[in-house]
């Protein structure tokens, strides 16, 4: 029997489809010669602490730095995972042969590899691996299975990446909690967090340090054109009074024209952490949403592989495109002038099996689906758009600058000019393929006339906040500022952590309360202020250092570097910054309590009776608490009903809850969140008795998204009268439950 292992239970349902596997059993499929299960995520981690001594059960400088003498594994303790694995135990103990059918990166095969190792598999392993879920994908993947071996190295980095975020994560915690805590809270301490947080405390000190200082520079207008002097900055108010005084009442004279025309490639396809950027600054979506949304689009088959570092295509995937752009919908003037004009474009700056590692860029499958939502539609749109691009000519522009002289002073004016858009018709409506553009009149050499001059007093201005977009950048190139792609693509290797990882590393420190969002920027508050100023090894801060041991790791992934010897230098590592901050003087850390303002003296609040509720979809039942959801006590007998904790990313309460079931409806509440967009609105009830939010959203406010139009009510949706500008805001009066 051929035993087949999922990382989810869907895409165990689409391989046992495929392979014959139609009977249905208790976790897992069965049919034609195969068994189908899955994992639900990690189903084996590795041991704590106290699994391996009861000494470092408990929080001790003494004790410290724990390093066991050799790692191990071990089921995670939940009973559904036990029962899973206890199931994939049988399985494999039967199997002739094992098809490892795990997400095709670093992490599935870790996944894949601990429940295998703690399963004491025997059996021969394949590697099934392939960069999308469509059955096409599947049934060619089934057709060059892998050896399972080809895989170690892989597998390797993954667990020496596993590791060594205990090894350093564990010790260094509990090293400066004890140290610095003072009781009161976790200070967490990891490999790719702390010199996260690092780069946002850093570039807070420079915000906070910055002393902004006056400076002046010379502009004039001449037909509608502003020239600017090319003596640049002044800051010497009088000298650049003088200026002016000289150059006023006198004509300004063109003195050379030079016009250069030049290409704009279309641009590069999405990795993972470039669409995260892009859906930041286009949606304000956060990192961890983005991924959530791709990797939703990717499980429901209409893009590839979403955790992806390149942006990239394999050469063999150039023969399948025609059938890909027959196949999207919506977008039929683009893929019609791409399949009429010959011979598709294969450029080599998308198209290099070099720059492929596990999986090549994120694209369209050419699979349609008609359940996506807007947040969905958003992100898959920038996606195909992306796609569509690679196969347009280039832009050809005309870049153009016109000298000028006024008296003995040179001025300088430059402009763009589109002349063949290429790949620019695809964002024709989009606001921002012309914000850049600046159209010059047509000068003529040797011409003259009166100009309007302006001396302009400005001040010098810090570095930006980050953002998470340009944190994400941030730590693609380990804290150096990089805009040039090509040179972006080289420093991914030094980067830190993985596209995969990033946006939880983010996430986990909002949690931790070291940063917080002020809109769209970054602040760290004064625990993570405190924190990086504590430490005192820079290994444990530095983004370039963390960049060089993520370099490693990779090197372990392509066989370069063997694993013993990371380890040894790892362990080595740990055991010094242990030692140096056992040694170090004592620092007052500010602790951040959640909510500072003082308690006041009330009344005992009325207890909701959330906890005898009857049920109101089939009237027999009472509500009762499950662990993400309400349910009926009913539900063995057919009663599906259930109310999510949370509805929209907002967090219902008991006293919302019970007004909902008692009245159908609960009062105003504000804070859901819908395709990054927070709206306030009422939860009620359907005739059916399932849960659709009813969005109130205010008329003629300034939308939020394009801070230009206004909310306007449709037929259907709340949406914005700069719609036709591009503007992609909407909401529908009625938001079903995101269970």
């Amino acid at each position: 029997m051929k035993v087949c292992i999922a990382e989810k239970p869907s895409v165990a349902r689409e391989i046992a489809q495929i392979v014959g596997a139609n009977s249905r059993k208790d976790g897992y499929f069965e049919g034609n010669g195969y068994q189908v299960s899955w994992t639900f995520g990690h189903l084996c981690t590795l041991k704590e602490p106290h699994d391996y001594t009861e000494r470092w059960k408990y929080w001790n400088t003494n004790e410290l730095p724990m390093i066991p003498s050799r790692f191990g594994i071990k089921v995670i303790d939940d009973d559904g995972v036990k029962k899973q694995f206890a199931t994939l135990e049988t399985l494999i103990a039967k199997a002739d042969e094992i098809i490892n059918c795990g997400d095709a990166g670093q992490e599935g095969e870790l996944i894949q590899r601990w429940v295998l190792a703690k399963a004491q598999n025997k059996a021969p392993v394949k590697r099934l691996w392939i960069s999308s879920l469509t059955e096409e994908a599947i049934k060619e993947g089934f057709e060059k299975l892998m050896d399972g071996h080809n895989f170690d190295h892989l597998y390797e980095a993954g667990s020496a990446r596993a590791i060594g975020d205990w090894l350093l994560g564990l010790n260094a915690t509990r090293m400066y909690t004890l140290k610095y805590g003072q009781n009161k809270q976790v200070l967490s301490i990891g490999r790719v967090q702390t010199p996260t947080l690092a780069l946002i405390v850093n570039r807070q000190k420079e915000i906070d340090n910055f002393k902004p200082e006056p400076y002046y520079e010379i502009k004039t207008l001449y037909r509608e054109t502003t020239f600017a002097a090319q003596s640049g900055k002044y800051k010497n108010p009088e000298e650049a009074k003088t200026v002016l005084d000289e150059i006023s009442g006198i004509d300004l004279q063109i003195t050379n024209i030079n016009t250069k025309n030049s290409s704009e490639h279309p641009p590069k396809l999405f990795d993972l952490t470039s669409l995260q950027v892009e859906c930041n600054r286009k949606f304000s979506m956060t990192a961890d949403d983005t991924l959530k949304t791709i990797q939703s689009l990717y499980e429901k088959k209409v893009t590839t592989y979403p955790r992806v570092d390149t942006t990239f295509l394999s050469d063999d995937i150039y023969k399948k495109i025609p059938g890909i752009l027959k196949q999207l919908k919506g977008y039929d003037e683009f893929t019609q002038s791409i399949l009429g004009g010959g011979k598709l474009r294969k450029s080599k700056k998308v198209f290099d099996n070099k720059k492929i590692t596990d999986h090549h860029a994120i694209i369209p499958t050419g699979i349609s689906r008609l359940d996506l939502s807007q947040t969905e539609k958003g992100v898959y749109d920038l996606v195909t758009k992306r796609f569509l691009g690679i196969f347009y000519p280039d832009c050809q522009v005309a870049n153009t600058s016109v000298d000028a002289l006024i008296g003995k002073h040179k001025f300088k004016a430059t402009g763009k000019q589109i002349l063949k858009p290429g790949w620019r018709v695809i964002y024709q409506n989009e606001k921002k393929a012309n914000s850049d553009d600046n159209i010059l009149p047509a000068f003529v050499k040797g011409e003259k006339g009166p100009h309007k001059p302006d001396l302009q007093e400005k001040m010098t201005k810090p570095p930006s906040y980050f953002t998470e977009a340009t944190l994400l950048r941030a730590m693609e190139t380990a804290g150096k500022l990089v805009k040039d792609d090509e040179l972006r693509e080289i420093m991914k290797e030094n980067g830190i952590g993985r596209p995969s990882t990033r946006a939880n590393i983010i996430e986990t420190l909002f949690r931790r309360r070291y940063i917080r969002r002020e809109k769209k920027r970054i602040v760290a508050n004064q625990t993570g202020i405190d924190l990086i100023n504590s430490i005192e090894n820079d290994l444990l801060k530095s983004a370039q250092l963390t960049g060089e041991w993520e370099r490693k790791l990779r090197q372990i992934e392509a066989g370069e570097l063997p694993i013993k010897e990371f380890m040894v230098e790892l362990k080595h590592m740990v055991y010094d910054v242990i030692q140096q901050v056992k040694l170090s003087p004592k620092k007052e850390i500010t602790i951040e309590v959640e909510d500072e303002k003082p308690k006041k003296k009330a009344a005992t609040p009325t207890k909701v009776k959330t906890d005898n509720l009857s049920c109101p979809k089939c009237s027999t039942g009472i509500l009762l608490k499950g662990k993400n959801a309400w349910g009926c006590s009913e539900w063995k007998n057919g009663c599906k009903f259930t109310i999510p904790f949370s509805f929209s990313k907002k967090k219902l309460t008991d006293k919302q809850i019970e007004a909902i079931v008692t009245k159908g409806k609960s009062p105003l509440i504000s804070g859901f969140v819908y395709s990054g967009n927070k709206v306030s609105g009422r939860i009620e009830f359907t005739e059916e008795k399932n849960l659709v939010l009813q969005t109130e959203i205010k008329k003629d406010t300034v939308c939020p998204v394009c801070k230009t139009g206004k909310i306007m009510k449709g037929k259907t949706a709340w949406g914005c009268s700069n719609f036709k500008g591009g503007c992609s805001y909407r909401i529908p009066f009625e938001v079903k439950a995101d269970m």
